[in-house]
């Protein structure tokens, strides 16, 4: 027999069927204080075309295992960019998403101030409208 799961963990799972956005943001949590990446900026060049409304992760070496925040990001429904901003990408933890990286990419995340990795942005017609840095919970409510 199994386990019977928490509520809360089970409240996650229906919610993350039928609102992937919601969980993604319930994943990531509230944007940190420190952040200096500004709300309503452009983004800076980069070599995609802008959708409506995407995801940009930007992360480096030492990271350590995103693949829950990967999970959070393609289920969200959003098309998900990849910027892989400083450090040896070989020595990484492969991305599903094929990442932008080299000296353009690490003058894009400087350019926008980012403080910690990895960042994600919310990005809507080339604006950001919100900013997560630094770890994303382990905890999904267990």
């Amino acid at each position: 027999m199994l386990p019977k799961q928490s509520t809360s963990r089970s409240l996650l799972k229906r919610v993350s069927r039928h609102a992937p956005l919601v969980t993604l943001l319930l994943t990531l949590g509230l944007p940190a204080a420190n952040a200096k990446v500004r709300l309503g900026d452009t983004l800076p060049t980069h070599p995609w075309e802008s959708g409506q409304r995407e995801l940009v992760v930007i992360y480096a070496g030492g990271c350590g295992d995103m693949g829950e925040l990967w999970d959070a990001a393609l289920s969200s429904g959003l098309p998900v960019r990849a910027v892989f901003a400083e450090g040896d990408l070989g020595r990484t933890v492969g991305a599903p998403v094929q990442p932008w990286q080299g000296q353009e990419a690490t003058a894009f995340a400087r350019q926008l101030r980012v403080a910690q990795y990895p960042t994600i942005l919310l990005v809507e017609g080339g604006r950001l409208i919100n900013v997560w840095e630094g770890e994303v919970p382990g905890d999904l409510g267990e």
